[in-house]
Parts: C-alpha cells; sequence; structure tokens
C-alpha cells in the first residue's frame, strides 16, 4: 500500500517498467485465496443441465487456473443470449461471487427466454492474489483486442465468437474500491512512468454506459434495480464520478470498444459495467453480490420486456 506523496516501491520514478520491474512486482505478488476452493467447486454444485465450457487455462499454471464459463440454453430455439462476465479484475469478488449467485438464481428465472453464458472469474490468478491485473502485470480491462497482451482477455473472446450468435446483452461485474486508490492506481502510475494523481473513491453503486451506445433507459432499469438492494453513489462537486460526468442518476459512460474494456467486446444491444463499493460503511460481503445479481436481474428483465425475449 503507499500512502500520498510516497514513492511507489518498484522501478525508477517517470521511467515505465521494463521486464526486471516486471518481475519484481510479480514477486511481491502472494496467494490469499483458493480459486478451486471458492469458484470451481461452486461451478460442480450447479445444475447439471447447465453445460460448462472448459474454454483455456491460464499458461503461468494450466492446472490450477483452468478457465470456465457455463451455458445455460433456453428450450426457445428463438431465445436471445445474454452474456454475464466476472472476475475480469479478479481481486473484485462480487463480481466473481455475483456471477456465481446470478447462475443459482437469476438463470433458472429466465431460461424460457434468454440463452446465458456465464464466465463469473475471467482472471483466476488475479482472484486468489487479489489484483486487478494479470501475472505480467497487464490489466486485462484494457485488453480486450485481437490478439491483445492478456491470455485471460484473448481466451474469452474466443469463447464468445466461437458461439457465432447476435448478443442482445452483456454485463461486466466490477467493484470500485479503496484499494484502488492507496494500491492499484499508484501501481499503474509507477509501471507507465508517470505522475501518480490522486483522486476519490464513490461511496454507492453506479454503472458505466457505452458513449457509442448508452442505452439510457436499460441504465436506469439497472440503478432502480440495484437502488432496492443499497445506495447508489452521488456525483462529486464537479458532477462526477471517477472523472466522468454523471450522464444520469448513478451513470457514467466510456467509449468502451475504444478503450478495450470486457463490456465492448460484443455487439450487444444493452452493455453495462456494474460498479459496486465494497468498503463502504453501509455495504456488507454480501449486499455486495445482492447488487450485482439484483443489476443482471433487472438488466435481463429490462433486456426481455423491450423486445430481445
Amino acid at each position: 500500500m503507499t500512502a500520498a506523496g510516497e514513492a511507489f516501491p518498484i522501478g525508477t520514478p517517470g521511467v515505465p517498467w521494463g521486464e526486471d520491474e516486471k518481475q519484481a512486482w510479480f514477486a511481491t505478488q502472494s496467494v490469499q485465496r483458493s480459486y478451486a476452493d471458492d469458484v470451481f467447486a461452486a461451478l460442480a454444485e450447479l445444475d447439471p443441465m447447465f453445460e460448462r465450457h472448459h474454454y483455456g487455462a491460464l499458461p503461468l499454471d494450466p492446472e490450477r487456473y483452468p478457465l470456465y464459463a457455463v451455458e445455460v440454453r433456453s428450450a426457445r430455439p428463438d431465445a436471445p443470449w445474454a452474456l454475464i462476465t466476472g472476475g475480469v479484475h479478479g481481486y473484485e469478488t462480487s463480481g466473481v461471487h455475483g456471477a456465481l449467485e446470478v447462475l443459482r438464481s437469476v438463470a433458472p428465472e429466465v431460461r424460457d427466454e434468454l440463452n446465458l453464458l456465464v464466465a463469473p472469474c475471467v482472471s483466476p490468478w488475479g482472484y486468489e492474489v487479489i489484483h486487478r491485473w494479470n501475472p505480467d502485470a497487464v490489466d486485462p480491462n484494457r485488453s480486450f483486442v485481437a490478439d491483445g497482451p492478456s491470455p485471460e482477455a484473448n481466451a474469452l473472446m474466443a469463447l464468445v465468437a466461437s458461439f457465432d450468435v447476435e448478443w442482445l446483452v452483456h454485463m461486466d461485474l466490477h467493484e470500485t474500491t479503496d484499494t484502488d486508490e492507496t494500491e492499484f492506481r499508484p501501481a499503474l502510475a509507477a509501471r507507465d512512468g508517470k505522475p501518480y494523481r490522486p483522486d476519490t473513491i464513490p461511496d454507492g453503486f453506479y454503472t458505466v454506459g457505452d458513449t457509442e451506445n448508452p442505452q439510457a433507459a436499460f441504465q436506469a432499469a439497472v440503478i432502480a434495480g440495484v437502488e432496492a438492494v443499497t445506495h447508489i453513489a452521488p456525483p462529486d462537486e464537479h458532477g462526477q464520478i471517477i472523472g466522468s460526468d454523471v450522464t444520469q442518476h448513478g451513470v457514467i459512460e466510456y467509449p468502451l470498444r475504444e478503450l478495450a474494456l470486457c463490456a465492448g467486446m460484443t455487439d450487444a444491444r444493452f452493455t453495462t459495467t456494474t460498479e459496486v463499493y465494497p468498503d463502504s460503511p453501509n455495504a456488507t460481503p454480501a449486499i455486495c453480490i445482492d447488487a450485482q445479481v439484483a443489476a443482471v436481474r433487472a438488466g435481463l428483465r429490462f433486456a426481455i420486456d423491450a423486445g430481445g425475449g
């Protein structure tokens, strides 16, 4: 953890990291929880009618880090498709466990109307060491481009492309944590040889829509669904959340494809990135998971009612 004004312990200020610095950073990471126990075991307990797809493994340790997604196919031959992704940033816990809970509770509710593909833990090494980067100090959520630098992103893109379907919905489940400001943003600045500029962490849930396809009514429906579970992040004194203008209650927008973000990897009609705030004094791990599930439930219901189902 890096205090404000304190130099990051790896690298030379103003100089981007080379391989030596990346290896030094990797050596500081330690396993703090188990992907096998927390995620893989949960997948084994799902409805046996759900189809598991083993779509690859991390080159760091293929046996320890297999990559799995779960398909829940509708009996309707014309049912549209929805993609739910979690754990693109492995340290964002409710994204992973929210996606698993979607499989348990939301999938049975919508399977008559939608086909679902759920990838609950895109970055299992990041999940274990509680970090947003992969072992190469690459952010998977800035790497959703062809032949990009993240094996996690490349494997997921290949899986999604193999379905060769038109996606109606893609919801990518994330968190914004206090450690973004104390740990991950300082590391990013050091890695890229740039000055670290402190910012604030919003207290509450918000979504990130697509500037090229904002779907304001869809975002509003997600926010309304979550508001029954937890509080929504207010704008700061500049009318912004994490440096972006608030376009409506609890919503900001990014150019998803331009930034190579996971939520921009399909041409889905309805896309969003959810952001839960687990460090709020008014939140608990269970509330954060419930918020992710509420967001997905509300988003899928809106898409179905809008004519996609």
